[in-house]
C-alpha cells in the first residue's frame, strides 16, 4: 500500500499508511476542513475532476468490465455529478444548527443540534462500480466537513490507477489521501483507528471489516449484498416484464449489488416469460451477444470460473454460452433450478438469472422471508394489491414495484441494507447525516439563579410536583 503523493518505498517494518493518516489527522485537528468555504471549494474540485476525466474515465471503465459509454455515463459520472451538485446547492441548509423544541424547564435556554464532522473517514470501495462507490459516499464525507482516506479497489485497476493519479491532483492533499493495495494491504489499514468507516462490499468481507471496527469501537456503514428476490405474477403482461428484468439483469454485466438475482413465479408465467426474455435479449443485444457493445465483461478470471461453474445449475433455457479468452458469459436464463443449487445458495454477481417455480403468492414470500434479508426486491403484477402485499409481509433494503433499481437515481430514497445485506445508509442527504455526529446542544443564561432553587435538594412534594409538571409540558415553539 503506498499514499498516492508518493513514489518511495516505505523501509523495511515501517506501516506506509501511518504517516499519512498522521498527516490527515493533524490537519482535522486544525479545524481545516470545518469552515462551509473549505468543503465548498473541495466540492467544486471533485465535480471539475469528473468534467474534466470524463473520457479518461470512460476508458477505464471499458477496460476495467467492459462498460459501454451508456453504462459509465448513467451509473456512474452523471450519479456522481448530481451528487456533486445536489450537496453543493444545499450544504449551508445542511450544516445550519437544527431548533428543537424545549419544555417549560428548558424554555428560557436554546437547544439545537449541531451537525459536526467524525474526524478522519476510511472509505472502501469495491470494483464493480468503481467510480460511483467512491465518490458517491466521499461527497457526503466532504460535505460534512471530515477528512478522508479513500481506498479504491485493486481488482478494478485502470479505474483505481486513474483515481490514485488524479484526485489528488484536485483535492487538498493534507486532508484527503487515495491508499493501494490488495486484502494484506487493508487489512493493515483496518488496524488503524478511524473516527468512521464506510464499507462496500460481500457479506463475508463485511464481518471482517465490522470486526476490525469493533476493537476501536468505531462507527460504521455497511454497503452490501445479497440475493435479490424478483416475483413476477400471473397477471403481468410478459414481454413488459421481461424487457425491465433482463435490462436490468444484465445492465454491467450482472455485477450490480440490487439486480434482480433470481425470479420466483409459477409454471405457468415461466412458460411465457422465457420466450418474452429470449426476445429482449436479442433486441437488446443482438443474435451474437458477444459482438454487442452494449454487454459488458466478467472482471477476472476468477469471477469468470466462478460464474462457469454456476452455468450446471438447473436448464439452460437462454444463452450458457462463455469465452474464458474475452470474459465473456451470454446472458443466460436458467430454469427447472432448485433451490438447494449452488446458483441459489450464493450472490451470483453475472449475467445469470435463475428461475424458481412456486404456488402462489403466499409460497412466493414463504420463500422470500425464510432467506437472509436482500439488498433489493421486486415485484412485478398489474395489480397494485399483490405489490403491496409483498411490500407488506417483506423486508429488504430497497424495493421495486414494476420496475427495478431506478430507485438509485434519486437522491431523495436513501441506498441501504438491512440484516446481512448490510447497515446504514446514504446517497443525497442521507449521505452528509451518515458522516455527521449530531450532538445536542442546551445554552443556557448564566444569570436567573434563583429559578433553579426548585430542582435543587432537599426535594419535598411541591418541588416534585412542579418539576413534574414543568418536564411534561413541551413547548410548540422552534426558536
Amino acid at each position: 500500500m503506498s499514499a498516492t503523493e508518493t513514489g518511495s518505498e516505505p523501509s523495511l517494518g515501517v506501516d506506509p499508511a501511518e504517516a499519512t493518516l498522521r498527516r490527515l489527522r493533524e490537519a482535522f485537528n486544525t479545524g481545516r476542513t470545518k469552515p462551509a468555504e473549505f468543503r465548498t471549494s473541495q466540492l467544486q474540485r471533485l465535480g471539475q475532476f469528473l468534467k474534466d476525466n470524463k473520457q479518461l474515465l470512460q476508458d477505464a471503465l471499458a477496460k476495467d468490465v467492459g462498460k459501454s459509454a451508456f453504462e459509465s455515463d448513467m451509473s456512474e459520472i452523471i450519479l456522481c455529478q448530481n451528487e456533486v451538485d445536489l450537496a453543493l446547492k444545499n450544504l449551508q441548509t445542511w450544516m445550519k444548527d437544527e431548533s428543537v423544541s424545549t419544555n417549560l424547564l428548558t424554555k428560557l435556554s436554546s437547544a439545537f443540534i449541531r451537525k459536526e464532522p467524525f474526524g478522519l473517514v476510511l472509505i472502501v470501495a469495491p470494483w464493480n462500480y468503481p467510480l460511483n462507490l467512491m465518490i458517491m459516499p466521499l461527497v457526503g464525507a466532504i460535505a460534512a466537513g471530515n477528512c478522508v482516506v479513500l481506498k479504491p479497489s485493486e481488482i478494478s485497476k485502470n479505474t483505481e490507477k486513474a483515481l490514485a493519479e488524479l484526485l489528488p491532483q484536485y483535492l487538498d492533499q493534507s486532508c484527503f489521501a487515495v491508499v493501494l493495495g490488495g486484502p494484506e494491504e487493508t487489512g493493515q489499514l483496518l488496524k488503524h483507528k478511524f473516527d468512521y468507516i464506510f464499507f462496500t462490499g460481500s457479506p463475508q468481507v463485511g464481518k471482517i471489516v465490522m470486526a476490525a471496527a469493533a476493537k476501536h469501537l468505531t462507527p460504521i456503514t455497511l454497503e452490501l449484498g445479497g440475493k435479490n428476490p424478483c416475483y413476477v405474477d400471473d397477471d403481468c403482461d410478459p414481454q413488459t416484464v421481461a424487457n425491465r428484468v433482463a435490462w436490468f439483469r444484465y445492465f454491467n454485466a450482472g455485477q450490480t449489488c440490487v439486480a434482480p438475482d433470481y425470479i420466483l413465479c409459477s409454471q405457468e408465467m415461466q412458460e411465457r416469460l422465457v420466450p418474452a426474455l429470449q426476445n429482449a435479449i436479442t433486441r437488446f443485444y443482438g443474435d451474437n451477444p458477444q459482438t454487442s457493445p452494449s454487454l459488458g465483461r466478467i472482471i477476472n478470471q476468477k469471477h469468470f470460473k466462478r460464474l462457469q461453474g454456476l452455468l450446471g445449475c438447473g436448464r439452460v433455457a437462454i444463452g450458457g454460452q462463455s469465452d474464458e479468452g474475452e470474459r465473456y458469459i451470454a446472458p443466460t436464463v436458467l430454469v427447472d433450478v432448485q433451490e438447494t443449487e449452488p446458483v441459489m445458495q450464493e450472490e451470483i454477481f453475472g449475467p445469470i438469472l435463475p428461475v424458481v417455480t412456486v404456488k402462489s403468492l403466499d409460497e412466493a414470500i414463504d420463500f422470500i422471508n425464510k432467506r437472509e434479508k436482500p439488498l433489493a426486491l421486486y415485484a412485478y403484477s398489474n395489480s397494485s394489491q399483490v405489490v403491496n402485499q409483498m411490500l407488506e409481509r417483506t423486508s429488504s433494503g430497497g424495493f421495486g414495484g414494476n420496475d427495478g433499481f431506478l430507485y438509485l437515481t434519486l437522491p431523495a430514497l436513501p441506498l441501504g441494507g438491512v440484516g446481512n445485506s448490510g447497515m446504514g445508509r446514504y446517497h443525497g442527504k442521507f449521505s452528509f447525516d451518515t458522516f455527521s455526529h449530531q450532538r445536542a446542544c442546551l445554552l443556557r443564561s448564566p444569570g436567573m439563579e434563583k429559578l433553579n432553587d426548585l430542582r435543587y435538594p432537599p426535594y419535598g412534594p411541591w418541588n416534585q410536583q412542579l418539576i413534574s409538571w414543568a418536564m411534561g409540558s413541551q413547548s410548540c415553539t422552534l426558536l
